[in-house]
């Protein structure tokens, strides 16, 4: 079942948001505003999340809700990766928590967290469990980044890619299990942690990894999943037979979906970080896939018409 929608995923991070177009978010939180009431009118009781933060800023939350954009939501996120690419250590993760439960009454998401084999595989396991210490308890939502290692012939979603250095290809060994199907050592350490803590995993267009994902998941314990459905691929041909095909084998799973990128052809600029050109285009992809994936009960429908 679909628990909530994410809008957008690293909105602050310059590899999915181009900030140079748009260098206060101020488009950006007209976007979300305007999805988040297009979402509310197809079903007003599916909870919306502010999509992930990266880095954690206090500063970007406090712009977001002075533009009026968490009044438009149920929740907010934030993603961590502390052995890897944040210039803050793993024991810091309850101060960053409290530096946007500051600026913000809703209830945290921590959307995005993991750790990176790419250096040794036991780092992930120490990694697993000190996360879990740390974070089981002060958040509702912890989900671990990710299952699958990302293959080597797919290019990370960053903007920059080798200019990156080991920083780039850290984002290939950020799963508990291997390209080649075996699992790493912090496999088995994630299963003592379920279901309190759940996953990540981004399926890419037409992902031969879904049924094993689907297989794997039940197999550790796992009861809720992010993932995502990608507005730049409604555009490919045969989009909305993946899409359901996705949102099908993960029907046994509480599932947060995230909404992200733009069409390179609809996009200010031809680019997945790009503002659209329209910010109601991104809102009306939203709403129709709320629609034929979590539309209203009849009963809410009819309480929201009454409320009006």
């Amino acid at each position: 079942m679909i628990e909530a929608v994410m809008l957008w995923n690293e909105p602050n991070n310059k590899s999915h948001w181009d900030f140079q177009i748009d260098p206060e978010w101020q488009q950006f939180a007209e976007m979300i505003n305007c999805a988040a009431d297009a979402i509310a009118q197809v079903n007003p009781r599916l909870p919306k999340v502010l999509g992930g933060i990266s880095p954690i800023d206090p500063g970007f939350m406090t712009n977001m809700k002075n533009r009026g954009v968490l009044d438009h939501l149920d929740a907010v996120a934030v993603h961590g990766f502390p052995l890897d690419w944040n210039h803050w250590q793993i024991n810091d993760w309850p101060e960053k928590l409290k530096e946007i439960q500051a600026v913000t009454d809703l209830p945290l998401w921590v959307s995005e967290v993991g750790v990176s084999t790419f250096g040794a595989e036991e780092v992930q396991v120490f990694g697993v469990e000190r996360t879990a210490e740390l974070l089981r308890g002060r958040v509702p939502r912890i989900h671990w980044y990710s299952l699958f290692d990302l293959p080597r012939a797919w290019p990370a979603t960053t903007r920059h890619r080798e200019a990156e250095g080991s920083s780039y290809y850290r984002h290939f060994y950020m799963g508990l299990v291997r390209e080649d199907g075996s699992e790493k050592p912090a496999y088995e350490t994630f299963a003592q942690y379920t279901p309190d803590m759940g996953l990540c995993q981004w399926f890419h267009f037409q992902d031969h990894r879904l049924d094993e994902g689907v297989r794997r998941m039940k197999e550790l314990g796992v009861t809720y999943l992010r993932t995502g459905l990608s507005w730049a691929d409604y555009y490919r041909e045969g989009a909305l037979d993946w899409f359901d095909q996705q949102m099908e084998a993960l029907s046994d799973f509480n599932v947060t979906v995230t909404f992200c990128f733009t069409p390179e052809h609809r996009g200010v600029e031809p680019h997945y970080t790009s503002p659209p050109q329209v910010k109601e285009e991104f809102a009306e992809f939203c709403a129709e896939m709320v629609q034929r994936y979590a539309p209203a009960p009849s009963s809410a429908l009819t309480t929201s018409a009454a409320a009006v």
